[in-house]
């Protein structure tokens, strides 16, 4: 089941102060999500991520292209009743405390007294914000409100949840207890739809990802996907090595380390290895390991944008990966 659906997607807003001229912050976007995904939306600053997810929300409108969520328009209201939204700057009612604000959010979607008490006790706990429930909200630190803002988005028990920038202004600890609380909406059969530039997290936690960048789709799917489709290399490690295997394996390498009493050998393709292998037998070298070199996916990120950065003066490149996922 398809639990988003975006489809040519596209916002264009007047800048300029005398002379207006349109821009375009988000061009005919077009990806789908699967219910229970946790589902990465990446890019760089000014991409379009957050323009993406206001138009989701119905706080802006689009100049064209439509959306579902759940099977339903975007601009159905009822459907807005099962999903959890956290915004990137989140801004809330100062002079409530905690409790009350998430007393208030329940309220918004009509559920009992005991509901709300029960799950803002359950969910100020997950968010480790138990001590402070009583504190007004203007006394919290930018990663204390950072950690209401979730909880005020799960406060419904959404079956979507949109998350803007969750690990924004988290310490480590922080970090890490959002990481295990979406893991834990995966493991209910939740779809988290977030989107972040702190990619370790992405990788430990997304399914799929997709990456805009000048508002069109750069790539979208597994990440095991597209990183195998950037790397050939491979590693391969050699023990009681000699100078001369060393100078006879290196004009078959990329790149040669000696690391302690091994030495360690990077090789363009499986050509390469093959060749290194029988060089490695003829001067009695033991074979440690063989391991393909993955490309990190900060290594995948940077790679892109640095080739979308050289190629800006030219046309528009067109999406890879595919328009749909």
């Amino acid at each position: 089941m398809i639990a988003i659906e975006i489809e040519e997607l596209t916002k264009d807003y007047e800048i300029g102060f005398w002379r207006k001229r349109p821009f375009r912050a988000l061009d005919h976007l077009s990806l789908s999500v699967e219910a229970g995904e946790t589902f990465g939306f990446l890019g760089p600053n000014g991409a379009g991520k957050t323009t993406t997810l206001k138009l989701l929300m119905r706080l802006i409108h689009p100049t064209s292209g439509s959306a579902r969520i759940l099977g339903r328009p975007f601009d159905d209201v009822a459907m807005h009743a099962q999903i959890g939204y956290l915004p990137e700057n989140p801004y809330f009612y100062d002079y409530l405390t905690a409790e009350e604000f998430l007393s208030y959010c329940g309220c918004l979607f009509e559920l009992s007294s005991a509901v709300i008490s029960e799950r803002a006790g359950a969910l100020l706990k997950t968010v480790g914000l138990t001590e402070s429930r009583r504190i007004q909200l203007r006394k919290f630190s930018k990663g204390m409100l950072q950690r209401v803002g979730i909880a005020q988005a799960l406060i419904n028990d959404p079956q979507v949840v949109f998350l803007d920038e969750p690990m924004s202004g988290l310490d480590p600890i922080g970090r890490r207890e959002i990481r295990d609380l979406i893991l834990s909406l995966r493991r209910q059969g939740k779809t988290v739809f977030f989107s972040s530039h702190i990619l370790p997290d992405v990788e430990t936690l997304c399914d799929r990802v997709a990456i805009v960048y000048k508002g069109q789709l750069r790539g979208c799917g597994r990440l095991d996907d597209l990183l195998s489709q950037e790397s050939t290399s491979v590693e391969l490690l050699l023990g009681h090595f000699t100078e001369a295997l060393h100078t006879a394996i290196q004009p078959l390498a990329a790149e040669t380390s000696v690391v302690g009493n091994l030495l360690r050998v990077i090789l363009p393709d499986s050509q390469a290895l093959y060749r290194a292998l029988d060089v490695a037998r003829q001067h009695d070298g033991h074979i440690v390991h063989v391991l393909p070199v993955k490309e990190s996916f900060e290594d995948y990120f940077m790679k892109l944008f640095s080739e979308e950065t050289k190629m800006s003066q030219g046309p528009r490149p067109t999406t890879i990966g595919g328009a749909h996922s």
